[in-house]
């Protein structure tokens, strides 16, 4: 039976020799990491060699080895050569597999990270991975999630099965998309009179649950139409628009008005939009409030198709050696635009915090949800 990395990377935190040890004649070096295959970033320190050494002193047990300041510890982890392990949701051929694969290569192979192991873990929501990563975290380097906007969303909404708090995690990068509503024609007046706006709704835990707060906050009468809450939920309200059945959608993705036009539907407002043309939903509702607030954090969790993160307190060096890593991924993601706009550094930081809005926003959010959806967390 294969051991599961995230055991791996135990046995090699606790297997650091002592002071002045040689390794046994003949031993094989220290369990590398699984290949990654490549793709379209090329890495210019590919071949390099990874740094050596030990640490000085007498032996460690591991709790001692645990208790050493984070950058002792990262560089333990780095000399003994251990290959970083990434938690990606599941399944194997999806999505956040795909960006992940992506990443490891373009951070591999810099010196002081090493190729990652990409461990699948859970579904695709994410749940289960940030889970497991917040069970687990240490603040050495070694152990990053690929944090999803389901995973974030479901948080917002009080899921039971969320036991994370993603307001201490060190988002080193991400991909960022757009999302907009569009509707038949230009998006009604309060003032009109006329039958409410049928629009899609997979549940209460999806991203349209957020833009049916919005329209609704704009003063417009909506009833929501039930879609199944699955993989194909926009594709069904793409179809579902396009013959009639619907009056307006929500609309992601890298190109989300492109879409729209080939629907011949109409952009009605947006969130971080760039299109001149299509407003953005804080200038419709200009006052501040929390649940303008949950409005931004629901849809933004449409718009993150992944994110890389470190846990708190890692160590500043470590965290400055992943930069780079990060800052190699976005120059290939620029030059083959897949998901969305590549953020690093102080913008990735940005949207985290907008995801993770205060907890009068959180609060109201799930008092809508409450009231209007009667939904209530298992």
């Amino acid at each position: 039976m294969v051991a599961h990395p995230l055991s791996q990377l135990r046995e090699r935190r606790a297997a650091v020799p002592p002071a002045g040890t040689a390794p046994p004649a003949g031993a094989a070096p220290a369990p590398g990491a699984a290949a990654v295959p490549r793709t379209g970033c090329h890495n210019a320190a590919a071949g390099a060699a990874q740094p050596a050494g030990m640490i000085g002193g007498p032996f460690l047990s591991r709790r001692s080895l645990l208790a050493l300041p984070p950058g002792l510890l990262a560089g333990a982890a780095r000399a003994a050569g251990t290959a970083p392990v990434l938690l990606v949701p599941g399944p194997e051929n999806g999505a956040a597999m795909r960006w992940a694969t992506r990443l490891a290569h373009c951070v591999g192979r810099l010196p002081g990270i090493g190729t990652p192991q990409l461990s699948v873990t859970g579904g695709p929501d994410g749940v289960t991975a940030a889970n497991r990563f917040a069970t687990t975290e240490a603040p050495d380097g070694q152990l990053l999630l690929v944090l999803t906007g389901a995973a974030l969303l479901a948080r917002l909404s009080g899921s039971a099965r969320v036991g994370y708090e993603v307001s201490g995690w060190t988002p080193l990068c991400l991909s960022w998309g757009r999302a907009l509503v569009a509707g038949r024609g230009p998006m009604p007046v309060a003032t009109q009179r006329r039958p409410p706006l049928r629009f899609p709704l997979p549940g209460p835990e999806a991203p349209e649950a957020g833009a049916l707060l919005a329209l609704e906050s704009l003063g417009l009468a909506v009833a929501p139409t039930a879609v199944p809450p699955a993989g194909e939920a926009g594709a069904l309200a793409e179809a579902g628009f396009a013959g009639g059945a619907l009056d307006a959608l929500l609309l992601f993705g890298p190109d989300p008005a492109a879409r729209a036009r080939a629907l011949g539907a109409t952009p009605w407002f947006g969130w971080d939009t760039v299109d001149a043309e299509v407003p953005g939903f804080a200038t419709l509702l200009p006052a501040a409030s929390p649940l303008r607030d949950a409005v931004g954090a629901v849809l933004g969790s449409a718009q993150l198709h992944a994110g890389l993160m470190l846990p708190p307190l890692t160590a500043a060096d470590v965290v400055a050696t992943w930069r780079q890593g990060a800052a190699r991924w976005r120059e290939a993601e620029r030059a083959a635009p897949a998901e969305g706009q590549p953020l690093v550094g102080s913008e990735a930081a940005a949207v985290l915090a907008a995801l993770a809005p205060r907890p009068d926003a959180v609060l109201a959010w799930r008092d809508w949800l409450s009231r209007r959806l009667g939904w209530r967390p298992a």
